[in-house]
């Protein structure tokens, strides 16, 4: 049975992979080491999504701090690296769904807004790094989500119109992204949606587990 679309590309934190534990703790180590209060893990998951930079502003401004961010992001990516794989998993229906698509030939790329050189060592871990025909991270571009630039590129470079594509994510960026790029878009409920009204948003479907994209 064919697919409707050709190429899907996935958004990787909050849509494959729960990784929010260990980006918390990065960004409260980070914070320890400016003496400033570590943050519930529920708070640091109203922050990301739209790349390192911006989230360890965000903890810096919501700590009331003016420290410059030049010279805290340096010591944020040493423990980021650290704490990449300490407890990540994949969310349940990841890997049947990426393999019932290959297995219907269909293209599957990523989308991240995470630093490129932290993804592979990520898909590597869960063995999905012959899955993806094509990886991009928040650094690949000059742009990134939410502007639609990375997947108008993920497109283009497999020769597929972005209106024929879809993108799948977790979050507001993501969404904005897709509206930008004028990619149809499916979005999950259980990732990290920072303000995305799940319910009343125009997507192809919202669902709670990525197995049901397979019914498209």
């Amino acid at each position: 049975m064919s697919y409707p679309y050709p190429l899907v590309v996935f958004d990787l934190d909050g849509t494959l992979v729960d990784s929010a534990a260990d980006i918390a703790e990065a960004l409260n180590r980070t914070l320890q080491d400016w003496q400033l209060p570590r943050v519930p893990e529920a708070t640091v998951l109203t922050w990301i999504g739209d790349g390192v930079r911006r989230l360890v502003e965000q903890a810096f401004t919501a700590a009331g701090s003016d420290i410059d961010l030049d010279e805290v992001m340096p010591g944020f990516m040493r423990h980021y690296e650290a704490c990449l794989l300490r407890s990540p998993r994949l969310f349940d229906g990841v890997t049947e769904t990426l393999a019932a698509l290959r297995e219907r030939s269909v293209t599957l790329a990523i989308c991240t807004n995470k630093p490129s050189a932290l993804v592979a060592p990520l898909l590597q871990h869960f063995g999905l790094q012959d899955v993806f025909a094509l990886v991009l991270g928040g650094d690949s571009l000059p742009e990134r989500k939410p502007n639609g630039a990375p997947l108008r590129h993920i497109a283009a470079h497999f020769d597929v119109a972005v209106e024929a594509a879809l993108m799948v994510g977790d979050s507001i960026t993501d969404y904005r992204a897709a509206v930008d790029a004028g990619m149809p878009v499916a979005l999950v409920r259980y990732g990290y949606p920072r303000g995305l009204d799940l319910d009343n948003v125009q997507a192809v479907a919202v669902v709670d587990d990525l197995r049901e994209l397979l019914v498209l």
